[in-house]
């Protein structure tokens, strides 16, 4: 089995997190502060991919409390869709699936206070350690493909 790489896309920075082929460690990755989803960040993501092995992206999908997807749900899965493309016409091919990222930001941070990170240090991977919440949260749930 391969990696699992996570991406909790954001307008300006982008944060993502990793999960071993075997699903026994999960970290947080770099984020990386590039805005959109332009020929930067899908190079970033085709990358990471061919470093790690990747299997599968997972992507956070912004849902409202209600279950409803929020009106950015149609971007971030544009967002998804180019990802996949991308990484297939340069032969890494990866399905993308989506997870419900609702609160993961609050989870996040109450685990970055736990690790220590204060201000700006917790500031800077509150992006990439969304991205673990999420990939932690799906592993949980069995790894649904979507």
């Amino acid at each position: 089995m391969g990696c699992i790489l996570a991406v909790d896309h954001g307008t300006k920075k982008t944060g993502f997190a990793i999960a071993d082929g075997l699903r026994i460690i999960c970290e947080p990755l770099d984020v990386a502060h590039v805005t959109g989803d332009g020929p930067e960040l899908l190079a970033h993501i085709e990358a990471l991919c061919g470093e790690r092995d990747v299997e599968r992206i997972l992507v956070g999908l912004p849902i409202h409390m209600d279950g409803v997807e929020s009106s950015r749900a149609a971007d971030v899965r544009r967002f998804g869709e180019r990802v996949a493309a991308h990484l297939a016409a340069v032969g890494l091919p990866a399905p993308v699936s989506y997870w419900d990222e609702r609160l993961s930001t609050k989870e996040a941070d109450s685990l970055l206070v736990e690790a220590g990170y204060t201000g700006d240090a917790r500031k800077s991977r509150r992006d990439s350690w969304s991205a673990l919440v999420v990939l932690r949260d799906w592993l949980e749930a069995g790894e649904p493909a979507d």
